[in-house]
């Protein structure tokens, strides 16, 4: 009888696992239709919106997404009730039960009472710099003729490398941007091999969008697909290689409905031709063309030379009419003046140029001559270093010369700074040979594509490269793929994510190895590295490895050591058998103790020991590293004693000190010290005050006379207290400061006070300062209070920068009495001041007709500033002859420019003689036609060819730079921090 009572009773659960189940279902179907509702409705209401210019904010998309999710789960919950045993209903019942929590909350993030979209981020990089066209007009109109009509929406423009695709596309790029017509004109460089990911993100980035990471591929390209089909937009993708769809990336198909047009740049008509492209081919520049392009680049004082114009024709021919050969072989031979040198140079083209007409080969062998032609082996050296980094990769200038330091392509100077002198000049003598060309994105340099081409063909088997940079590669070569000669391996920004156990590369003349930027790598088997006995450069940076194999410790050849951003590097072995170290950069690594044996490398030069869990530095260790010119050290969260101070300042040879602190104490006390040590040439110290350190505790520091840069940021104690910056710091022994950035400093109302009391301690650190930033400071309200004594006359006397940003406080930037100390300033760049009214003070009569000159200024950048109304009195003007730029974005109280225009002999206004453009932004057009008001009637007419407009002020805000020189991030990697570096417009606030 039990017995037919426990089973009577599991029938009832199961029965009433069935119903509940049932009613679980029928309560999650109804709920789900409430958010289907909801969806719809958002939908409804980001379209109405997101055409009037705003972009939806990021919770908005993540709780669609979520959405999608949910409804998938709906699905497979309701096709797994349709299947599942009537016994296993209980199990599902749970899941249920589960997924409707689930659902619950995301109704509960869906109400959105603060809206559901944003004003649209500034464009980045509006106007692209480029050459001017020279002879490729007749490509660029018919381009031109195709996107304007409606005929092809998919333009391909083909031809050899160096024959002017890019030049041709990004002058193109620009005319679309000043006109109207559409309304996103995209720019976007394809990666080698493509990567649909990295297109995705980049083209997303270049919308003013940003796209989930963590999406599949295909969700990210409907996101991407949503967000191109609000607007009529030009894609232009730079350098595609290979096939690939269109909708696999997220790019709407161009039709006459939409008037979008896509335009692929290849070196391949059949990619073109896949892509169902019109398509247009680039032809070699005339014999006249090309000689005028080589005249622009060599100077035309070679026609001077006698009896060099029909050499001069012969070698402008053997270019074969391709502008970058032009470009390059005129660059090296700028400045030569010996006829002798023209017609060997002629002498060697002719020889070496065999290559068949059309093919790749006819540029490499024009621009191998300039190769040839460099001064000296060294830089030959350091000119194919680059090519092993991936295509299009783009150099800071520093870490390029640290590596080419790492890699002894700089001979022993004696001092870092001569090392860095000497890669400045180096990297100078490849960009005048056009070799290596500048990077505006980064303010570095990079390599053309087929010029990297070049490199790479130029290494013979003496060099020993071996470039996989960038290849996708998701393993390593096998042993056979090594080889015994081999010297320098670069496998950086792949998909490794192991390497074989057992796997031992046969390499005795290896000395480089590369494999940074393959982020997951975890680990590397010990035997890896076992037949490496000559290796001297190992970079393992922004990988993921967890512990370094023991073998390191074998590397006894092993001069630089790069770890950075390891964050996951938890374990190193002993380093104590490295005698060679030079370099050991463990930036941003994740471990919480010194390697052992730190202290045995005497012949360390470089150490980066920024690291955020490191628990301390022991005693003992930093005076035994005697060789040491560079430190990197974290002391923001107390890691060392003072006696690792007294460390730090007496390493006799250190030339370069980066260090970050907290405790005023420890900062007043590293400053005070530099000064017994004069081999000192660089100091970034950075001093992060927290509430702890307010301004009641006493925050003096004693600068002194060695220190060039400080930053100063966040003191959030000082809400209340009515102080200067000369209450805050003492500042009086920094003599040499030409460097100053304030930063998050909520209590200082005026930069300097000025008064019988106290003005001689301040005059001396202004004396030099060169170039000071003052970024969101709200009770700021002057930069100098005087009381009742004048203006020293050296005070600021050197200031050639100023760049003030989000000072909510300030209405008027410079009193009447301050401008004749500011003869040297060069750059003004004020914006986001909410208060700001004047530029310069108005004096005391309205009706004076003062003139302030400026003799130096060439940039004038004023922006996000509704209440500003005037820049200097109502019957003022500024004179600036050397002025080079004007930009002005959305100051819609701003009635004149101010601008003082020269006068020609018979009286009429002439432009600035150095002015090159006056930018507005696009929304502005109105008000420079109908509001800005000049002094003269037709200086509108005068100035109008400079004229230009910046979409959203885009432009301005990659040229701000208020955070120029904190403490340096070193090494960004591809795809991320790179790419966060480049798109970045507007500082980051602490």
């Amino acid at each position: 009888m039990e017995a037919f009572l426990e089973i009577l009773k599991i029938v009832g659960n199961y029965v009433g696992c069935h119903r509940k189940l049932e009613e679980d279902l029928n309560e999650f179907r109804s709920e789900f239709q409430v958010l289907k509702r909801r969806r719809i409705n958002v939908k409804s209401r980001i379209q109405a919106e997101v055409y009037s210019g705003r972009v939806v904010k990021q919770e908005v998309r993540g709780w669609l997404n979520d959405v999608r999710k949910i409804e998938k789960d709906k699905q497979d919950v309701e096709e797994r009730a349709r299947r599942v045993p009537y016994l296993k209903r209980a199990s599902l019942c749970k899941v249920v039960r589960e997924k409707f929590e689930v659902l619950r909350r995301i109704q509960e993030r869906g109400i959105f009472n603060e809206g559901l979209v944003i004003e649209r981020a500034p464009s980045r990089g509006v106007i692209i710099p480029t050459e001017n066209l020279v002879g490729e007009i007749s490509t660029t109109d018919e381009i031109w003729e195709y996107l304007m009509g409606n005929e092809f929406g998919m333009i391909g423009v083909c031809g050899i490398g160096g024959v002017g695709k890019t030049t041709i596309m990004k002058n193109l790029h620009n005319d679309l941007k000043r006109q109207t017509g559409f309304q996103k004109v995209i720019w976007v460089t394809a990666s080698h091999p493509l990567n649909i990911f990295e297109l995705q993100m980049k083209i997303a980035d270049a919308m003013g969008e940003r796209l989930l990471e963590n999406e599949e591929v295909m969700m990210r390209a409907a996101a991407l697909m949503e967000i191109m089909r609000r607007v009529r937009f030009v894609l232009i993708l730079d350098d595609v290689w290979e096939r690939f769809s269109l909708t696999d990336v997220g790019i709407p198909e161009p039709t006459v409905q939409n008037g979008c047009k896509v335009i692929i740049t290849s070196r391949s008509a059949d990619v073109c031709s896949y892509l169902d492209c019109k398509i247009v081919k680039v032809q070699p520049l005339s014999q006249k063309e090309s000689l005028t392009l080589f005249l622009n680049k060599v100077g035309h004082d070679v026609l001077k030379i006698s009896g060099l114009q029909e050499i001069l024709k012969l070698v402008v021919n053997e270019c074969a009419g391709l502008p970058l050969a032009i470009v390059v072989i005129a660059g090296s031979m700028k400045g030569v003046a010996d006829i002798k040198v023209w017609r060997n140079a002629l002498t060697e083209l002719q020889k070496g140029v065999k290559s068949v007409k059309g093919s790749d080969d006819e540029i490499f062998l024009r621009l191998k001559f300039s190769f040839d032609r460099l001064k000296s082996l060294q830089i030959q050296k350091c000119f194919l270093y680059c090519s092993l980094f991936r295509e299009d990769h783009e150099f800071s200038r520093k870490e390029l010369i640290e590596d080419w330091i790492d890699e002894g392509l700089i001979d022993e100077l004696g001092s870092r700074q001569a090392a860095y002198d000497r890669g400045h000049a180096i990297l100078n003598s490849l960009q005048q040979n056009f070799l290596l060309e500048e990077s505006v994105r980064i303010h570095g340099v990079k390599m053309h594509d087929v010029v990297r081409d070049m490199a790479i063909k130029s290494i013979g088997p003496g060099f020993g490269y071996m470039g996989k940079a960038g290849m996708k590669l998701t393993e390593v070569p096998n042993e056979r793929g090594w080889g015994n000669d081999i010297k320098k391996v670069s496998l950086m920004a792949n998909e490794i994510s192991k390497i074989p156990v057992g796997l031992s590369p046969k390499c005795p003349l290896l000395t480089t190895l590369i494999m940074s930027w393959n982020l997951n790598l975890l680990e590397i088997p010990s035997s890896f590295f076992e037949d490496m006995v000559g290796l001297k450069v190992l970079d393992l940076s922004d990988t993921g490895i967890e512990a370094l194999p023991d073998s390191i410790s074998n590397l006894l050849n092993l001069s630089a050591l790069r770890l950075g951003y390891c964050i996951k590097l938890k374990y190193l072995p002993s380093v104590a058998e490295l005698r060679a170290l030079k370099k050991l950069d463990l930036h941003r690594a994740g471990i919480e103790e010194v390697p052992q044996g730190l202290e045995m490398l005497v012949s360390l030069e470089y150490l980066d020991l920024f690291c955020r869990n490191l628990k301390e530095i022991p005693t003992g260790i930093l005076p035994k590293l005697s060789s040491l010119q560079y430190l990197v050290v974290d002391l923001s969260s107390g890691i060392t004693t003072r006696i690792n101070l007294e460390e730090i300042v007496r390493l006799s040879k250190l030339e370069s000190l980066k260090c970050e602190m907290e405790g005023i104490l420890d900062f007043n006390y590293l400053v005070n010290k530099s000064k017994d040590f004069e081999s000192r040439t660089a100091y970034d110290l950075q001093l992060l005050m927290k509430k702890e350190y307010g301004f009641e505790y006493g925050v003096y520091a004693e600068l002194q006379h060695k220190l060039e840069a400080l930053l100063m940021q966040r003191c959030k104690n000082m809400k209340n207290m009515r102080c200067s910056l000369t209450k805050v710091v003492l500042l009086e022994n920094a003599t040499e400061l030409r460097r100053c950035s304030i930063q998050g400093f909520e209590g200082i109302e005026c930069l300097v006070e000025l008064d019988s009391s106290s003005s001689s301690l301040c005059y001396p650190v202004l004396n030099k300062l060169e170039e000071l930033d003052l970024w969101h400071l709200p009770s700021l309200c002057l930069l100098v209070r005087v009381e009742g004594v004048a203006i020293p006359p050296h005070i600021f006397s050197n200031l050639k920068i100023l760049r003030i940003g989000r000072c909510s406080g300030i209405r008027k930037l410079f009193p009447l009495e301050l401008l004749h100390v500011l003869q040297n300033l060069e750059e003004i760049d004020v914006g986001d001041c909410e208060q700001m009214e004047e530029i310069i003070a108005s004096s005391d009569s309205d009706a004076s007709s003062d003139k302030f000159t400026f003799p130096k200024l060439r940039t004038l950048r004023l922006w996000h500033m509704d209440q500003l109304k005037s820049i200097c009195s109502a019957n003022g003007a500024m004179v600036c002859d050397s002025i080079e730029e004007i930009i002005i974005i959305r100051c819609p109280e701003l009635k004149r420019i101010h601008l003082q225009l020269p006068l020609l002999n018979n009286g009429q206004p002439s432009p600035p003689p150095c002015l090159r453009r006056i930018a507005i932004d696009e929304k502005s057009k109105e008000w420079w036609e109908s509001v800005v008001e000049l002094d003269h009637p037709n200086a509108k007419n005068i100035l109008q060819p400079f004229l230009k407009f910046l979409e959203n002020g885009g432009e301005l805000l990659t040229n701000l730079q208020l955070f120029s020189f904190k403490l340096n991030e070193s090494r960004a990697s591809p795809i991320t921090r790179a790419n966060k570096t480049s798109s970045s417009s507007t500082p980051q606030q602490e």
